[in-house]
């Protein structure tokens, strides 16, 4: 069988970046591990993205069979997204460059997020391949977000609407976003896949909490954990306020934060977030880690008694899958994707999102009952395991297989 050869788009950011900067986080570890994880089912994928750094390696390996190739688009440096979308024919033009060059031809395309579904129509029109294209967040509905102040521009909503109109197949986290798609976008909904993203439930395991702590250089008392990027449609401001009110009701809990603007001026928001945890009298009890690797990342969610998710927008929520898959007991708001990434009661806890005074409580209830902590985790570590990678790659290759010869052999019996 010749192997289905597949070319995934990532075009503002690289799989490779560090996580916890603007423009970086769960679609970087999504792009990332379905790559490798269609590659060891015996798929050969190549993951083109735009340079932001002349001095990087052009081809980087990520398994065999896949590897991130870095293509010139507009100057290699950061930028903003919108001005991305003035370099997609450059972009188009050093995909249909390395491919000629190196002989290939691809049985399909898989656009991940707007500006990659942009030049997934247009390499489509070249190739005559089909489109499969995951947003991972749409423009419409994190413009309708309780608190929003940078709108996502009109360009966005456009080609995202074009995207759904035309794309061959779309790929929806769960049914919560692909009923957005639907009454946002008017998606067809028969069109529409529901695949969850997945976790590496082998690297983010359960662990002892207390040797954790020991290798983090932790104090002892309660530590909550928030693992993103610092924006405000994080949500990072309420779980300050929450952390002020825990302190006023005398629960000396400590707030660990990881991630940071390592693609943001110094003056950027986590500067604002920053001035308002010296506002609120808790200089002692926030901790700006910065960005993690995923390894030590693992100790992070192991050493916490909750880590909460405090967004007003998420489209799926996978630092509570990881969480969860290290039996952190989980706090996050009652938004989009978390509804169903966080099972309320079962695997996590729900509260209203912007509201600090709810969050504190729930907070503050999680703290208190050593058994629903316990009971939080082991569940949540359950409710991971369905989550594997191995499982997402299969789902995936399922669909895949309406297009491409060979697709439906690589998604066979893999999900063990």
């Amino acid at each position: 069988m010749t192997a289905l050869r597949v070319a995934m788009l990532s075009v503002h950011t690289c799989p490779l970046a560090a996580l916890g900067g603007k423009e970086t986080g769960g679609m970087n570890v999504y792009v990332r591990e379905l790559a490798r994880e269609l590659a060891r089912m015996g798929a050969v994928v190549d993951v083109f993205t735009r340079s932001q750094n002349p001095d990087i390696p052009r081809v980087v390996r990520l398994a065999e069979g896949a590897r991130v190739i870095h293509l010139p688009a507009g100057p290699q440096a950061p930028m903003a997204r919108e001005r991305v979308h003035e370099h997609l024919d450059e972009f188009v033009d050093g995909v249909e460059t390395w491919r000629l060059t190196n002989g290939l031809d691809y049985d399909l395309l898989h656009g991940n997020y707007w500006l990659s579904g942009v030049a997934g129509l247009a390499l489509r029109a070249r190739w005559d391949v089909p489109l499969v294209q995951m947003f991972h967040t749409l423009g419409a509905l994190k413009n309708g977000a309780a608190v929003v102040r940078e709108h996502e521009p009109a360009l966005r909503v456009a080609e995202e609407r074009r995207i759904v109109a035309a794309a061959d197949r779309l790929v929806a986290a769960n049914a919560i976003e692909r009923n957005a798609l639907a009454t946002a976008y008017d998606a067809d909904v028969t069109r529409v896949a529901v695949i969850p993203c997945g976790v590496d439930t082998d690297l983010f395991t359960p662990g002892d909490a207390m040797a954790a702590r020991a290798a983090l250089g932790l104090p002892p008392g309660p530590l909550l954990l928030y693992v993103g990027r610092i924006a405000p449609i994080k949500g990072l401001e309420t779980l300050l306020d929450a952390v002020g009110c825990l302190r006023g009701a005398g629960t000396a809990a400590r707030l660990a934060v990881i991630g940071g603007e390592t693609d943001e001026p110094i003056d950027g928001h986590e500067a604002e977030v920053r001035r308002r945890a010296a506002a609120l009298g808790l200089g002692d009890a926030v901790t700006f880690v910065g960005a993690q690797p995923q390894e030590r990342l693992r100790d992070w969610y192991v050493a916490a008694d909750v880590t909460v998710l405090p967004s007003y927008y998420e489209s799926f929520g996978m630092v509570a899958l990881e969480a969860m898959a290290c039996g952190s007991p989980v706090v996050a708001s009652r938004v989009g994707g978390l509804q169903t990434t966080v099972r309320d009661g079962e695997t996590g806890l729900l509260v209203a999102e912007g509201d600090p005074c709810a969050l504190a409580e729930t907070i503050t209830r999680v703290l208190a009952d050593g058994a629903l902590r316990w009971r939080l985790g082991r569940e949540g570590r359950r409710w991971a395991m369905q989550h594997r990678w191995p499982c997402v790659a299969e789902a995936v290759c399922r669909e895949y297989a309406g297009f491409a010869v060979g697709a439906a052999e690589l998604a066979m019996g893999r999900c063990n």
